[in-house]
């Protein structure tokens, strides 16, 4: 079977690429375990040199990579240049501090000698979603390999472009050949890679739904597991706030990323007082963002990531408007693109 890259702006197939089979992912295990028995003969000064050069080559390449990510997702380009920014930063993070964060503490017991020393697991599993196709992932990754664990990251089907991008950048920064590897597979095979021995635990960034199967997954194997889920933010605005700037702050917080944001505002609380002056402005301020091609430097709402997201989105407008919601501004949409609303 076949995962295509489509970019959401034009409906373009990007590039094509192949579901790996049962071989595939059994040599992309064996490598994962000798990537993982090679890290013990490393220090951890010298990965921490491999994960500077990792942040190096993102700056170096920016313009890139995030150039893939808007193709791929339908990000403004001005945050997808953020994104690569804040994955080097992260690079660098553990780059510098990785050496302290893991040295061996020495603690005061009654016996003669006592200390807590920091060992890699093995082999991390990371389900990662498309909204930050480099952060999220680098995230997990920097300070994983600089432990000395080792990755398999299955990653959202609509940016593996953006996941091909990433592996490279770890084996040109010279990580031994197999220490993090991408796995091109469906969900339904997820439990059998979960359910590998190699396998040590296992990490999501996703929606509950997606959670709770993992968990239960991690929990069936007895599988070390870190989920991150969604959520429904608070944006409370008191009568004593300063209108202008919390219409401002809360508009990048509910459109950052189209939208698409597992900490973006999504209810907005607002006192009667200020009310009438708060949605005002809000509305103002939501007509005013400049829609338009995902590259173009001066847009700040490009597309949704997938059609069928702003088909959904779309559901959940009109089932609102049916309960008593009322649309003061947009509300409409064409193929991946949905008007700020």
């Amino acid at each position: 079977m076949e995962f295509k890259s489509i970019n959401p702006y034009n409906g373009e197939v990007l590039q094509t690429f192949i579901s790996q089979s049962k071989e595939d992912v059994e040599r992309i295990f064996e490598k994962a375990k000798h990537a993982f028995d090679k890290n013990g003969d490393i220090s951890v000064a010298k990965r921490s040199k491999m994960m500077k050069k990792a942040g190096s080559l993102l700056s170096k390449n920016a313009e890139k990579y995030a150039t893939t990510i808007s193709l791929e997702m339908g990000k403004p380009i001005c945050e997808a240049r953020a994104e690569i920014e804040k994955c080097a930063w992260v690079c660098e993070f553990y780059a510098e501090n990785g050496e302290d964060f893991l040295a061996d503490e020495i603690i005061k017991t009654d016996a003669s000698e006592s200390f807590i020393s920091y060992d890699p697991l093995g082999c991390i599993l990371a389900i990662m979603p498309w909204n930050f196709p480099f952060w999220q992932v680098f995230r997990f990754a920097a300070p994983n390999l600089v432990a000395g664990n080792v990755g398999l990251l299955k990653h959202a089907s609509n940016v593996l472009g953006c996941a091909t991008h990433i592996e490279n950048i770890f084996k040109e920064a010279g990580f031994p050949d197999g220490s993090f590897q991408n796995l091109f597979i469906h969900h339904d095979e997820i439990e059998t890679i979960i359910s590998n021995d190699i396998v040590c635990a296992v990490t999501l960034t996703g929606s509950e739904k997606a959670g709770s199967s993992v968990a239960a997954l991690a929990g069936k194997y007895i599988k070390k597991t870190v989920l991150e889920l969604g959520g429904s933010n608070a944006f409370i605005v008191l009568e004593d706030a300063d209108i202008d700037n919390a219409v401002k702050v809360g508009i990048q917080a509910r459109m950052q990323n189209c939208g698409q944001s597992c900490i973006a505002a999504k209810r907005f609380i607002v006192v009667d007082k200020v009310y009438d002056e708060f949605v005002s402005k809000f509305t103002a301020g939501i007509k005013d963002l400049k829609s338009g091609s995902p590259l173009a430097e001066a847009t700040q709402i490009g597309t949704l990531a997938r059609k069928d997201l702003a088909e959904k989105l779309n559901e959940q407008v009109q089932k609102s408007v049916k309960q008593g919601a009322k649309i003061l501004t947009g509300g409409n949409f064409k193929d991946a693109y949905f008007e700020p609303t």
